[in-house]
């Protein structure tokens, strides 16, 4: 009898290790600058902390200094000379071969380049080694420029070698919400946008909004991937929420057809800080999407309570306006 009961206690406890992992999957949330990159396996580096980040190569006449994420320039007692910014468009992507990945900078000094590469002056391409250099330099430092060569007066290319983060969570690439067909102010490109991490009152739905209409995109030939939608509130009583949409039903969501997530959510109790909606969409292979909807339920006014009583006979629509169109025909 005692071994019975141990082997259920076990079971609970496992069972219920097993649910605390499911409810704490935290989500790929967007890096705090664009000094980031998705590898060819759709793994996040985050390189945040190195913005900045001087690496300077000492050539015969010229030295080439490279501030992570900023610039590159050639310095000489001539003076420096711009091969570009690292600009607000994020030009760091997967590299190929033994280059992990590859940064673009651009609009560097015009000086005899004013009508190279689409007139952007001159330009740099950083690429990156996770490691060492293959000739052996910079062992145990934090990295080091291993080669720079020209393909003109106007273009640089540099390779870098540094010991690069970790790898981080494995990103849906393509997938995006929004509160319109086209737009994508929840989730970019499979990571969670600032302001719907988490909890934030400046991004909460007022007490008097019944309700509020997402829509989800993703590449097509991976859209199969998309399982249906997770909810938890909290606190968990007080907030009445209905999902409806193709999107509750885990219909697979395309660029050119959407699919639609429809959230009825109905006060029933005045909370003094807004109630958390956690919408979790798991994804076949990869990080789940998650984010964080906000909803403000203050004083229940009257008027409040009216927008409570028609959200609730929203089913019966269409049978009312039938009534009032056989009222009307008598």
């Amino acid at each position: 009898m005692e071994s019975v009961k141990c082997n259920a206690r076990f079971i609970f406890i496992a069972v219920a290790v097993v649910l605390s992992q499911a409810l704490t999957v935290t989500s790929v949330v967007v890096p705090t600058s664009n000094c980031y990159a998705l590898d060819n396996s759709s793994r996040l580096f985050d390189f945040s902390g190195w913005v900045g980040a001087p690496f300077v190569y000492e050539g015969k006449d010229t030295d080439v200094v490279i501030r992570f994420c900023k610039d590159v320039e050639s310095r000489s007692q001539m003076g420096y000379v711009d091969f570009g910014r690292f600009d607000k468009f994020n030009h760091f992507v997967a590299g190929s071969g033994h280059v992990d990945l590859v940064q673009g900078f651009y609009n560097g000094d015009l000086l005899n380049c004013e009508n190279t590469f689409d007139k952007m002056g001159r330009t740099a391409q950083v690429n990156i080694i996770c490691g060492h250099c293959l000739n052996g330099q910079c062992k145990g430092q934090l990295g080091c420029i291993c080669n720079v060569s020209y393909e003109s007066t106007c273009r640089a290319i540099v390779e870098l070698a540094i010991p690069c983060e970790k790898p981080g969570p494995r990103v849906f690439q393509g997938f995006t919400v929004g509160f319109h067909p086209r737009s994508r102010e929840i989730v970019y490109n499979g990571m969670t946008q600032l302001g719907f991490e988490k909890s934030h009152h400046d991004f909460s739905f007022s007490t008097e909004q019944p309700h509020v209409t997402l829509y989800l995109t993703a590449i097509a030939s991976h859209s199969y991937r998309v399982q249906k939608p997770i909810i938890k509130v909290f606190p968990e009583n007080g907030l009445e929420i209905k999902l409806t949409g193709t999107g509750a039903t885990g219909n697979p969501p395309t660029t050119l057809s959407p699919s639609t997530l429809l959230l009825d959510w109905r006060c029933l109790k005045a909370h003094n800080t807004p109630y958390e909606v956690n919408i979790t969409i798991p994804v076949v292979g990869y990080e789940p999407i998650e984010f964080v909807l906000t909803k403000m339920c203050g004083k229940l006014p009257n008027s409040v309570l009216f927008n409570e009583y028609t959200q609730n006979q929203e089913g019966d629509a269409t049978r009312g306006w039938a009534i009032f169109g056989i009222i009307s025909c008598m």
